[in-house]
């Protein structure tokens, strides 16, 4: 193979990788635009070099990228309780994988097809869920719980708070964000955001966790949360 040839497949592993991986920074994920980047040119170097081996070995080793991609995304996956969370993660690494593979064997418009059904997967079946698993939410027997999360920072960080305060909410599946309200006129150069949150039962340490997530933010000076009210669904 000319050294050309192997540059564009390269590039073009690259390039895909990188725009699944744009998708992952935007919403924050563990495995963002590098990792997903460097999976999908990793596993076309390897197919690469299997074709420059011949023979039997482009199976092989495309087997072998398979199966080492199943490691890495074990990785990402994390234990929280009863909850398991980093799958979707590690299933963009595995399609990011595949992405990679098909770029090198020189098959440009079926890995782009596969890099664009994985971003429109994240962008139009994210919200789709989410709204099946509000009826879930809102049809479940068990006793549900409501939060007030008082957040108090600079003005010129204010969306950026609320941003990721929605973001990381739109990720857990026990909670749903019911209102979300912010006040400038607290004092100069300060706003106070305000933030009710329903959860299927008590959720005081996923609270606890995303209250310190936001406490890490640069000035945020005060983050506090309360339980307001519990009921049962029936």
């Amino acid at each position: 193979m000319v050294i050309f040839e192997f540059a564009l497949r390269l590039l073009a592993a690259l390039l895909l990788g990188a725009a699944v991986g744009s998708e992952r920074q935007w919403r924050q994920k563990n495995a963002g635009l590098r990792t997903n980047t460097l999976v999908s040119l990793g596993s076309a170097a390897f197919v690469l070099l299997s074709i420059e081996i011949g023979g039997d070995a482009t199976g092989r080793i495309a087997s072998y990228v398979v199966s080492g991609i199943g490691f890495l995304g074990a990785g990402v996956i994390m234990k929280d309780g009863l909850n398991v969370h980093g799958l979707n993660t590690a299933a963009t690494i595995w399609c990011s994988a595949a992405v990679g593979a098909l770029s090198g064997l020189g098959l440009y418009p079926q890995a782009a097809l596969v890099a664009a059904a994985i971003i429109l997967t994240h962008l139009i079946f994210r919200p789709i869920g989410q709204r099946m698993g509000f009826i879930k939410f809102s049809k479940s027997a068990v006793a549900q719980t409501d939060y007030l999360v008082s957040i108090r920072c600079g003005i010129a960080i204010e969306n950026h708070i609320r941003v990721l305060l929605i973001q990381m909410l739109g990720n857990e599946e026990k909670v749903l964000l019911t209102s979300l309200s912010s006040d400038d006129t607290v004092e100069a150069n300060a706003a106070a955001i305000t933030a009710v949150i329903k959860a299927v039962g008590q959720q005081d340490s996923l609270i606890e966790r995303i209250a310190s997530r936001l406490t890490m933010e640069e000035k945020v000076s005060k983050i506090s949360w309360e339980i307001i009210g519990t009921e049962a669904d029936l």
